[in-house]
């Protein structure tokens, strides 16, 4: 079997746009409104934008990845709690907290024929029928959702710890940058033992050039 999927370009493309979208420009225009008007015009914008971002994809007839459901759900949830305390802390120590919580539920979704990980990452690519029921396929996210589950619980770690004692802009930027990083490692990681299960299993994987269509020949 050879499965032909978009180029890598396209791949990093179109997780770059998620990534922007659900969560570096929300972070960037917190910071931004923080440092010039409010704690509460940030929290306000930051919110504003993701909404923004999920009425234009429904009112244009674009899928709305669900990624973007999930942080845009729980941005309202830090935005109540932040605006009713008026504490930066809080507002960071609940996303920081949720860390814990995704790595749990890629824990528990592990065992399940389509785990909440293989569900998350058909937002940025979407496979052919012929190989997301593959067993080996199946067999692949069940394993490397424990892997994101450790990356997560470490990230979760790592930024209670920069909550604790740097200033609101440090810490935005030591763990956003360091949190980035570690994602970016277990990204290559899993692309990397992903490419090595398909070939244990007889499959060939084959990144187009141009192609954007996903086929299974």
């Amino acid at each position: 079997m050879t499965i032909d999927l978009p180029s890598f370009r396209n791949l990093v493309v179109g997780g770059g746009r998620h990534l922007l979208e659900s969560t570096l420009v929300p972070a960037g225009l917190f910071y931004l409104l923080l440092t010039l008007v409010s704690f509460d015009s940030g929290v306000i914008a930051a919110l504003c934008w993701s909404v923004v971002v999920i009425v234009t994809r429904v009112v244009m007839r674009k899928p709305v990845p669900a990624v973007l459901w999930l942080t845009s759900a729980l941005l309202i949830a830090r935005t109540a709690l932040g605006l009713a305390t008026g504490s930066a802390f809080l507002y960071f120590l609940q996303p920081t907290l949720q860390n814990f919580v995704i790595a749990s539920l890629f824990l528990v979704s592990a065992p399940f024929n389509k785990p909440l990980l293989a569900r998350l990452a058909g937002d940025f690519c979407s496979f052919p029928d012929t190989l997301s029921g593959h067993p080996g396929m199946r067999r692949f996210f069940q394993r490397v959702s424990v892997l994101w589950a450790l990356v997560f619980a470490v990230n979760g770690s790592v930024t209670l710890v920069m909550l604790a004692k740097a200033t609101v802009g440090n810490f935005l930027m030591v763990s956003t940058a360091g949190s980035y990083s570690l994602v970016a490692l277990a990204i290559v990681g899993s692309l990397l033992w992903f490419r090595r299960s398909l070939r244990s299993e007889g499959i060939v994987l084959r990144m187009a050039s141009r192609k954007p269509a996903l086929t299974a020949v």
